[in-house]
């Protein structure tokens, strides 16, 4: 990519899409040069707008890194709809790209695409080796889908359509719901509304946090900065060829949900219980990527987990405390 270059991020409001542009924005791109839709403005499920969108604006290169994201409650509800909507945004976005000429896309997919009993840590080939954990299956199939689609289309019309997996996300701009958000934000919420609770007169010092399962899964986390400093190195250094079908993006470390539960709680200043509800679903019990092929092409995550955490508070706090 070019300085100058147009480059189309879907899904630029989101977790992931606005770690791009803020990574880019921050590389020298030109704030002109980013091409940024809102779903108002273009419905990414919605083919005649797409390719109307594309015959316009005719970006030179994609992030495709809109979707409906949700964690195991949203996951297992909204079945049809993250089968759908996913599907569609990226059929949308991948065939607009190949008939209006992009140079390059990257499609952000996720880990969760790994059969449920995978070999640890997750190597790349190990993709479509069993079956896939029963509560993310729609959600997982559409991904798999993404992979596929960019695959395909590179050996049938020499696109240069790549892939990238992240594992479990968390930073700036995430979301909070409690109904459909991830692990990480979720307890960032559950302790720190916990701890407001707690310094209420009218409550106890000793309230308590409730978490899903047993806390014994364990799962590798990484900065939503971390994976657009990864997204940008590959989108400027390498082609489809070089990464394979896809490449994994991680930080090669893990934790249990347990440990993330007292590692979140100290951050906010939680000092009440943290109790496990076993009724609920643990979901797959260990998801760690195998990243030894992302390192072999010289890049490596670089904020800590704590640190990350901080981070991530530290906006919580920005954005639906001190603003309120």
């Amino acid at each position: 990519m070019n300085l100058d270059s147009r480059i189309y991020i879907a899904g630029h409001r989101g977790l992931v899409g606005s770690a791009i542009a803020r990574r880019l924005l921050a590389g020298g791109y030109s704030p002109q040069s980013l091409v940024l839709r809102t779903h108002q403005e273009l419905d990414l499920t919605d083919q005649k707008a797409v390719h109307a969108f594309f015959e316009k604006e005719k970006p030179e290169y994609v992030f495709l890194a809109a979707a409906k994201v949700g964690g195991i409650h949203a996951n297992n509800t909204y079945r049809a709809d993250f089968i759908y909507q996913n599907l569609m945004i990226e059929a949308n976005i991948i065939h607009a790209s190949y008939k209006h000429g992009a140079k390059k896309l990257m499609f952000l997919g996720s880990s969760c695409i790994y059969p449920k009993h995978a070999p640890q840590p997750m190597k790349e080939e190990h993709l479509l080796t069993g079956l896939l954990e029963p509560t993310n299956e729609p959600y997982a199939i559409a991904k798999i889908a993404g992979i596929k689609m960019c695959d395909a289309y590179n050996r049938q019309y020499g696109t240069n359509f790549i892939s990238v997996m992240p594992t479990n996300l968390y930073g700036l701009g995430d979301n909070y719901d409690l109904n459909n958000s991830h692990v990480l934000p979720a307890l960032i919420r559950k302790c720190h509304e916990a701890k407001l609770a707690s310094q209420s007169t009218a409550h106890s010092t000793q309230s308590s946090v409730v978490i899903w399962g047993t806390g014994t899964p364990r799962r590798e986390f990484l900065y939503s900065e971390d994976l657009a400093d990864a997204c940008v190195f590959l989108m400027e250094k390498y082609n489809a060829p070089d990464i394979g079908e896809f490449v994994n993006v991680g930080t090669g470390k893990e934790t249990t949900i347990r440990e993330l539960a007292e590692l979140v709680a100290e951050v906010v200043g939680f000092r009440g219980k943290l109790v496990f509800d076993t009724s609920k679903p643990d979901g797959t019990p260990r998801k760690l990527l195998d990243v030894s092929r992302l390192q072999a092409l010289g890049w490596l995550a670089k904020t800590g987990f704590r640190d990350g955490i901080s981070r991530a508070y530290a906006d919580y706090l920005t954005r639906f405390v001190h603003s309120a």
